[in-house]
C-alpha cells in the first residue's frame, strides 16, 4: 500500500518557489542560469542550500571539494547511508531544472518523510554535487568521482578555465583550499538514487510521467583530422585534387548512415567542423571534425567503430588524403540496479503513475555511482525535449509525481 506523507509541509507551491529560488543564483538576462563550478553564483547557491538544510534541522557539511550533504540520521548506528541528490552546477545559460530539480526533489522528499514518520532506521543524505557538467574546466563529474574514489587533487593540477584561471585557484577562491584537501571517498553509501529531468522527448511523446532508467550509455569522442592539399579552385582539375572537404563529406555521410545498420539505438554526431583555409576559391587542404558515439552496449560501440574506421582508411587512401584519428573520451556504459528498478516499477504501479523503462543518452552522476553501489536513475518529462537552455521546462504536476515516487522509494529503503 502506498504511504501517506504530510504535503502541507513543502506543498506544490513551495516546490515551484524552490525551483525559482535556486535559479536566482546565477540567473541570466535570458531567463537561464549560469552557475559554474567555484564561481560566485555557485558559492552563493551552495551556501544558501546549506542554510536551508540547517533551518530544517538536517546535519550539514561540505567535503573538501565542495560537495554539500544534508543528513537525516538513522536510528540504527550500524546502518549504512542512502544517498540521494544531483548536481548544483549548470552549463552556460542553462535551464532551471537540470541538476537543481534532483537536489530539490531529494530535499522535499526527505523533509516530508521526517514530518510524517520521524527519523528513519538508515540514514538518508541529500547531496548537492559540486560539479557534473564540465562547463568551466575540461573535466566532468568532479563531485561524484571524488566521492567514489576515481579522482584526487592530482587530476586537476595544471587545468585552466577559458580565462586562464587555474582549477586550484578557483577552488581556493570558493573556500576549499587545496592544501586542506583530503580524499572525500565514502565507504558508507549503500545506495544512490538520482531524480532528473529527461532532457529528451521520449516520455512526453509516449505520454508517460516517469522514466525508470535501465542503462546509461557509454560515450566515445574523437577528433578526426584530414590533410590533403590546398590548391586553386579554377586551375586544379577534379581528378588531380586532394580535397579534404570531399573526403570529410564522404566519411560523415557514411558514419551517419551506418548507425541504423549496426543498431537503431546507436547515435553518432559530428558537431564541430573546421576547414582550412576556408575561403571560396581554394580547394580545402585540411578538415578537422568531432565525432561523438553513444550506445548502452560496449560491443555495439566496438563493432561500429571498427567498421567506420576501416571505411575511413579505404576512402582516404583512395583520395590520397592523410587520416589522423585521436580519441579523447571513453566512458563505459553502466547498467542501473535491476532490483531497485523493480522496486520503482512496483511503486509506480501502486500509485497509478504512467512509467516506462528508458535508456539515458546523457551522462549523469548516477553513471559514476553505478560502478560502485546499487544505483537508480529516474526521469520526469522535459517539455519538447529542450534542455541546457533557458527554455527548459517541466510541468509542476510532473515534478510532484517524481517527488512522490522518490519519497516512497526512500521510505522503502530507509524506514
Amino acid at each position: 500500500m502506498a504511504i501517506q506523507v504530510n504535503k502541507q509541509f513543502l506543498d506544490k507551491g513551495q516546490v515551484e518557489k524552490m525551483i525559482e529560488w535556486l535559479a536566482a543564483f546565477g540567473q541570466t538576462e535570458h531567463g537561464g542560469v549560469t552557475r559554474l563550478l567555484y564561481s560566485q553564483a555557485w558559492l552563493e547557491a551552495q551556501q544558501a542550500l546549506k542554510n536551508k538544510m540547517d533551518q530544517m534541522k538536517l546535519q550539514t557539511h561540505f567535503d573538501s571539494v565542495g560537495n554539500l550533504f544534508g543528513r537525516l540520521p538513522g536510528t540504527d548506528p550500524n546502518g549504512k547511508t542512502i544517498l540521494t541528490g544531483s548536481h548544483i552546477d549548470t552549463v552556460v545559460d542553462g535551464g532551471k531544472y537540470d541538476g537543481a530539480f534532483g537536489i530539490i526533489a531529494s530535499f522535499v522528499a526527505v523533509l516530508r518523510l521526517f514530518e510524517t514518520y520521524g527519523y528513519p532506521k538508515k540514514s538518508i543524505e541529500v547531496v548537492s554535487f559540486c560539479e557534473e557538467e564540465g562547463s568551466r574546466f575540461p573535466l566532468t563529474f568532479w563531485g561524484s568521482r571524488n566521492i567514489c574514489g576515481h579522482y584526487t587533487l592530482q587530476r586537476v593540477k595544471g587545468i585552466l578555465d577559458a580565462e586562464g584561471r587555474s582549477f586550484l585557484d578557483a577552488m581556493k577562491f570558493a573556500g576549499f583550499d587545496p592544501h586542506a584537501y583530503t580524499p572525500p571517498v565514502r565507504g558508507d553509501i549503500e545506495r544512490f538514487i538520482e531524480m532528473h529531468i529527461e532532457q529528451g522527448k521520449v516520455l512526453e511523446k509516449n505520454q508517460n510521467q516517469v522514466g525508470i532508467v535501465s542503462h546509461i550509455v557509454g560515450q566515445r569522442r574523437y577528433t578526426i583530422q584530414l590533410k590533403g592539399e590546398s590548391n586553386h579552385a579554377g586551375t586544379t582539375p577534379m581528378q588531380y585534387r586532394k580535397d579534404a572537404v570531399t573526403a570529410a563529406s564522404r566519411l560523415i555521410s557514411f558514419l551517419t548512415e551506418k548507425t541504423n545498420e549496426v543498431d537503431t539505438g546507436l547515435v553518432a554526431t559530428v558537431g564541430r567542423l573546421q576547414v582550412k583555409p576556408n575561403v571560396p576559391n581554394v580547394v580545402a587542404g585540411q578538415v578537422e571534425f568531432s565525432l561523438d558515439i553513444r550506445h548502452h552496449q560496449e560491443n555495439v560501440i566496438d563493432q561500429y567503430c571498427g567498421e567506420i574506421f576501416a571505411e575511413f582508411e579505404r576512402v582516404t587512401n583512395n583520395l590520397e588524403i592523410e587520416l589522423f584519428i585521436s580519441q579523447w573520451m571513453d566512458v563505459k556504459p553502466v547498467q542501473m540496479d535491476v532490483q531497485m528498478g523493480e522496486l520503482a516499477r512496483r511503486i509506480a504501479e501502486q500509485k497509478n503513475i504512467r512509467y516506462q523503462s528508458i535508456i539515458s543518452g546523457a551522462g549523469h552522476d548516477a553513471q559514476v555511482f553505478g560502478e560502485v553501489c546499487p544505483t537508480t536513475l529516474l526521469f520526469v518529462p522535459s517539455h519538447q525535449g529542450i534542455s541546457h537552455s533557458p527554455s527548459e521546462f517541466t510541468k509542476l504536476d510532473d515534478l510532484e509525481l517524481g517527488i512522490d515516487l522518490l519519497t516512497e522509494i526512500l521510505y522503502e529503503l530507509a524506514y
